[in-house]
């Protein structure tokens, strides 16, 4: 690796931030992964090397500027290194979620142009060799792993490693090229392409250069005073644009390790073990970890129970005022030192967040009172409002202000504002470049001065805090006028340990009902504690004592509904637990598990028309996907139950 700095002065494009790294902390660790339970490590210097091998290669093996370069497996530093090592040579990576099906795979290796690709392994392979005959443009692909590959004979196959080692032999033969071509590129430049969720139609490919996520990259970790001492675990999909922000921008810009799971099945194993100091999860993966928690409780010895109980009552109280160093009086001061002892420190050591200074959720909106939960435990846990078109960062909780009911205020260098009709809007440094070959629906999101739609409904209160309600298509009104905000209604069922995922219904109708799924896990240990027979999710979702359980979780919503003075009239009157998951292969989830509304609305059309019936049950026949691509028939005959809820001074009948 070369020794000299840029001329430009601060590196503006990651492969020139890689040369700097190298430079400045060589043996420091850059990239860790687990590997048969033993953690390898690789340092900046190491990481130089073997990116630029790979570089080499792949100009050998002809990729050039402007070529898409299609990224897929799950989170690996040897994938991480490839997006450096296309970047490099002008190229543009496009990372694939890896738990996508072949049809998916297929529009984006199209719509994209995919002319190479470099996955992980077999089963990767095999998705692409499907769908090869229908991608026009896909020249080559290479994987790194070798397992069940023996008899692979195709031309354009090849190893990672193969490809490196061509790499080495181009880079003797061409000693000044690598630099060249490095020097080249700009912070200007395409430096990624990712694609959307598509909640409301086919995924758009996101354009973002260097300087969007360099500069996105640095202003947070100026403002959370990040350093090259942190530790910060890659288990989300790389496709995802906060792990290109949280794992690679910010670790490349301040210089902190990056460590991949062994497997998504050891990721609270894993987590335990690296103890992160910089911590990013979506709402689903903080309320996993609370269901898990609960469950541990029920299982406990009484006294275990009564200890919990008591000593998260005085974290309820004080625990938050603690984190903020706010003023406490001496007497909880002391209980909540021994709550500590006894309970939250080991409770954070167990989900492997003890060692967490800054703790991130983004995404779906997360339950205030799961947000309360952590952040009462000590944990500095902070919302943030986010965006692809953003390069991450809109809004973040500042230090010392942390309010579970808004998304923070503005990121550094960005702007917000909210138009007259509800709509957030959005300019900054990490402003996307364009759709790829979608120039209607870039001007339709991109104003000429740099303003973008969020699609977002919200307000910003006095003191510049954004309170996002929904997305704004989905806000509606029930016929009496009453505001009905389905995401909000939702995020309260998901707190519950027992309610997975939640669809309500509500818009243009008389009352608001609910679809609920039903936690396996959760539901399940609470059956088999009380010898209740089941076969599987349908079998244990139609029971009669599960719908009693989902009930008390319904009245407690309505009565948190019921003291809000704008949506106390939208308390849930009837709901149904589905027969069945909502999965992202059945097309009723993204592959970020959002809900995609119009595909559940379109696919469960008489259940919803049973829900706003008199009949007290409905007969459904559905299709189901499993893992291996099999499909199957349910059949089954759902209970319709009528909630409580909750009349008072705030409250209307409804009647």
């Amino acid at each position: 690796m070369s020794d000299r700095v840029p001329d430009s002065g601060r590196p503006d494009t990651f492969p020139k931030l890689l040369r700097e790294n190298a430079r400045v902390r060589a043996d420091k660790p850059a990239s860790r992964e687990k590997d048969y339970g033993i953690w390898l490590s690789w340092t900046w210097g190491q990481v130089g090397g073997e990116i630029r091998a790979l570089a080499c290669g792949l100009a050998d093996l002809g990729i050039g500027r402007g070529d898409k370069v299609a990224i897929c497996g799950d989170n690996r530093p040897h994938l991480y290194w490839s997006m450096t090592a296309v970047q490099a040579l002008g190229a543009v990576p496009v990372p694939v979620y890896q738990d996508s099906v072949s049809d998916e795979m297929r529009y984006i290796y199209d719509h994209a142009e995919i002319k190479f690709a470099i996955v992980e392994n077999q089963e990767q392979v095999d998705k692409l060799l499907e769908i090869k005959d229908t991608l026009p443009h896909l020249e080559h692909i290479i994987y790194r792993f070798p397992r069940g590959m023996r008899n692979y004979d195709q031309p354009f196959l090849d190893l990672y490693t193969d490809i490196q080692d061509r790499g080495r032999a181009f880079d003797a033969a061409n000693p000044d090229f690598y630099e060249a071509a490095v020097d080249r590129a700009t912070g200007s430049d395409i430096a990624i392409m990712l694609y959307t969720s598509g909640t409301t139609g086919r995924p758009k490919g996101v354009m973002l250069s260097f300087d969007n996520l360099i500069i996105t990259g640095r202003n947070g970790a100026i403002r959370e005073n990040l350093t090259e001492d942190e530790d910060m675990l890659a288990y989300l999909p790389m496709a995802w644009i906060g792990d290109n922000i949280f794992s690679v921008a910010q670790s490349y810009v301040t210089g902190f390790c990056v460590s991949c799971p062994e497997s998504s099945d050891t990721v609270l194993q894993d987590l335990r073990e690296i103890g992160p100091t910089y911590f990013f999860a979506p709402p689903r993966i903080y309320e996993s970890l609370l269901t898990t928690v609960m469950i541990r409780i029920e299982d406990a010895a009484k006294f275990k129970q009564f200890l919990f109980r008591y000593f998260m009552a005085v974290a309820g109280r004080v625990g938050i005022d603690i984190l903020d160093g706010k003023t406490v009086a001496v007497a909880e001061r002391v209980r909540y030192w021994f709550g500590n002892l006894l309970i939250y420190a080991p409770l954070k050591n167990v989900l492997g967040l003890s060692k967490v200074r800054v703790g991130y959720t983004a995404g779906e909106a997360i339950g205030p009172d799961i947000f309360t939960f952590y952040r009462s435990l000590g944990l500095n846990l902070k919302q943030m409002y986010a965006s692809t078109e953003a390069s991450v960062f809109i809004t973040i909780h500042p230090d010392g202000d942390v309010r579970p009911e808004t998304s923070g205020t503005p990121a550094i260098d960005v702007e917000v504002k909210v138009e007259d009709d509800g709509e957030v809007m959005f300019r900054g440094p990490g402003v996307f470049q364009a759709y790829f070959k979608d120039e209607a629906a870039t001007h339709g999101t991109k104003t000429d001065d740099g303003w973008v739609h969020t699609g977002d409904a919200g307000y910003l209160d006095s003191e510049g805090h954004l309170h996002i309600i929904d997305r704004a298509k989905d806000v509606g009104k029930l016929n009496d006028g009453t505001l009905f905000a389905p995401k909000f209604i939702e995020n309260k069922l998901k707190f519950f340990p027992h309610i997975k995922e939640a669809v309500a219904f509500g818009n243009d109708r008389g009352y608001v009902a609910a679809f609920i799924n039903i936690d396996l896990e959760s539901v399940g240990n609470w059956a088999e504690r009380r010898n209740m027979a089941y076969m599987g999710y349908t079998d244990l979702a139609g029971l009669d004592a599960v719908y009693d359980l989902i009930s008390d979780c319904v009245a407690q919503v309505n009565r948190d509904l019921a003291a809000d003075e704008k949506l106390h009239g939208s308390q849930i009157r009837r709901f149904l637990i589905l027969h069945k998951e909502l999965d992202a292969d059945d097309g009723e989830l993204t592959r970020t598990r959002k809900v995609r509304r119009s595909a559940i609305a379109d696919k469960y059309t008489d259940l919803i028309n049973a829900l706003y019936s008199d009949t007290d049950h409905c007969a459904v026949e559905a299709e189901v996907t499993f893992e291996d691509g099999r499909t199957d028939i349910i059949n089954a005959d759902l209970k319709i139950r009528e909630a409580v809820r909750i009349a008072g001074i705030q409250a209307e009948a409804a009647e």
